[in-house]
């Protein structure tokens, strides 16, 4: 079992930054794959970037690009997501989640077996 739990999200206003965090407990060697998504209200949820643990790669959505940066702490057990130049669209519910396999396409939802409760970011034009 792995527990998720997200802290960090906020209002900000547009051009704005906030960084995630997500804490990892319980059998985290587990993990292979960490990722954040988002859902929006009316949407789908989707992936906005993810990280492979054991190297370290990443990858991002074409829509944060050069904006987010994902990164995870030196003992793999808290994964951040810092976030720049925020927008109005990239308010959403964010969730962090987990993946034990080792070959995954890493913005896909489907692919996690654990998720967290989310956390709120709400940014204002």
């Amino acid at each position: 079992q792995v527990q998720l739990v997200e802290s960090g999200g906020g209002s900000v206003q547009a051009g704005g930054s906030l960084r995630l965090s997500c804490t990892a407990s319980g059998h985290t060697y587990r993990i292979y794959y960490m990722g954040w998504f988002r859902q929006a209200p009316g949407k789908e949820r989707e992936g906005v970037a993810a990280i492979y643990t054991y190297g370290a790669s990443t990858v991002y959505a074409d829509s944060v690009k050069g904006r987010f940066t994902i990164s995870q702490d030196n003992y793999k057990t808290t994964l951040y997501l810092l976030m720049n130049s925020l927008k109005p669209e990239d308010t959403a519910m964010y969730y962090c989640a987990a993946g034990l396999n080792t070959k995954i396409d890493p913005l896909r939802d489907a692919e996690y077996s654990y998720w967290g409760q989310g956390t709120q970011v709400t940014v204002s034009s």
